[in-house]
């Protein structure tokens, strides 16, 4: 049977649409794997983390979307500052009470990283499905749902900060190893905000559809990590050791000295009990965590001061839409090429990277709040997104040089619980704060100029050390 000419020259030309993109697909899937196997990835199996990351980033993103949509867009400026007000008080006010305990939790279970992450991706999967039946009437079951969502990335993230050591190759640094997972992360949050856009057109509960497909799919990835994430060879239960102390080191009354006979019965000392303290990552961690801190918390400022101020206020006589647009490509654009300058970060001198990294941030906004403007506010943006990005790559170089394995678990769990109570703290000085560009961008960098003192008299009396990564614990 003969088809009408029309109707073969249309299954001719679909028959070609179809293999032309199966060709475009296979080939980009190919340059993708290729890209994420360099270096010894693929062997040592970081490619298949890489790939998870990037999966686990665009999932988030989904569900921020469809979040943003209902607390930001759909409102009044006045009332969505309401809105983002509560949502930051219900969700972090329990994960700052909740998120010290997932750090050690996980510890007790290093067998199993892989089920942990799995689990992580499939309470997320369960968690979407839910908030897409009850987004539309912004219902305020969404915000425990978001708590559930949040805590669960961070569980994640955590367990991600761990892993990465034990799949990154012998040639690769550490700094190099979390600089191409994030990214990775970055790169698939970019298409995933296109992809949520799009979705988002169809209804407010479709990318949350989304965001359940992709984290079942990420579920199964999680199972085809590597069984070495699983091994708990040379590692210790993670328990926050205080420093040696050094009245500790002397002898005990009526000890003999070398070579010397005793004169009367040694007693034993009893063990000073170690100070569970974040101090006990040490001085130049410690640094690197306020200077951070104080980083994140201007990105999480500039990203909600700068929502609401541009929607009633847009610089440059661009719309709304158009100048949050350009703010979202410029914070992007600013981690992405801090990710691919951190590649590049070696470990001696991260302390003064960071500093840096504090220094180039205040200055652009105190230029930001002189000159304020759409080319100030897009470099702000910028410089935020590299500056955030490289030092924290450069803490993750302090962290591991530093922070005995045994603890460092428990390091990352705090610090990244202190990275987002900061962005916390900066986003709700965001909401609080007058609708004044001038204003906000010059108390932003008189905070910062604050923590970069700090930061500058703490690095004076440390001084700049190198060194190689603390040795694993037998």
């Amino acid at each position: 049977m003969h088809l009408p000419p029309r109707r073969n020259l249309l299954v001719r030309g679909a028959s070609a649409a179809g293999l032309g993109t199966g060709r475009v697909v296979h080939g980009t899937g190919r340059r993708i794997r290729r890209a994420t196997s360099a270096d010894g990835a693929g062997e040592s199996g970081l490619a298949k983390l890489i790939e998870l990351h990037a999966l686990n980033s665009f999932g988030d993103m989904l569900i921020t979307i469809a979040l943003a949509s209902t607390i930001f867009f759909s409102v009044p400026t006045g009332e969505a500052r309401g809105r983002v007000a509560l949502y930051l008080l219900i969700t972090m006010a329990p994960f700052a009470l909740l998120a010290p305990v997932i750090g050690p939790l996980l510890d007790r279970l290093p067998h199993g990283r892989r089920a942990a992450m799995a689990m992580s991706m499939l309470v997320r999967a369960v968690l979407a499905w839910t908030m897409a039946g009850s987004i539309g009437g912004a219902d305020l079951t969404l915000y425990p749902e978001a708590l559930g969502c949040l805590v669960a990335s961070k569980a994640y993230g955590v367990v991600r900060s761990v892993v990465v050591p034990r799949l990154k190759p012998a040639r690769v640094t550490l700094v190099k190893a979390n600089s191409r997972v994030t990214l990775a992360g970055l790169l698939a949050t970019g298409l995933a905000a296109a992809v949520g856009g799009g979705l988002h057109l169809l209804g407010p509960s479709w990318p949350l559809r989304g965001a359940f497909l992709v984290f079942v799919i990420g579920t199964l990835m999680a199972f085809h990590l590597p069984h070495q994430v699983d091994s708990a060879k040379g590692e210790q239960r993670a328990v926050l050791h205080a420093r040696p102390d050094p009245a500790a080191a002397q002898p005990v009354r009526g000890a003999a000295e070398p070579g010397r006979a005793a004169a009367e019965p040694v007693q034993a000392a009893k063990p000073a009990r170690p100070k569970a303290s974040l101090r006990t990552v040490g001085p130049a961690v410690v640094l690197g965590l306020r200077a951070v801190a104080a980083l994140r918390g201007l990105s999480g400022f500039l990203t909600l001061f700068l929502a609401f101020l541009l929607r009633v206020d847009p610089v440059g006589g661009l719309a709304p839409t158009a100048a949050l647009g350009l703010l979202a490509i410029a914070a992007g654009g600013g981690n992405a090429l801090g990710s691919v300058l951190g590649s590049w970060l070696r470990t001696r001198g991260s302390e003064v990277t960071i500093t840096a990294m504090l220094l180039l941030a205040t200055a652009a906004a105190a230029a930001a709040a002189l000159w304020y403007g759409l080319a100030t506010v897009l470099v702000v943006a910028a410089v935020a997104g590299i500056a955030g990005s490289l030092a924290k790559l450069a803490l993750d170089a302090l962290i591991q040089r530093d922070v005995p394995e045994a603890v460092r678990t428990s390091t990352f769990a705090r610090s990244e619980t202190l990275m987002q109570l900061s962005w916390v703290a900066g986003g709700s000085l965001g909401i609080l704060l007058p609708l004044d560009g001038a204003l906000g961008l010059s108390i932003a960098a008189a905070v910062l100029g604050v923590a970069l003192v700090w930061t500058l008299l703490a690095l004076v009396r440390l001084g700049v050390r190198s060194g190689a990564p603390h040795p694993r614990v037998a």
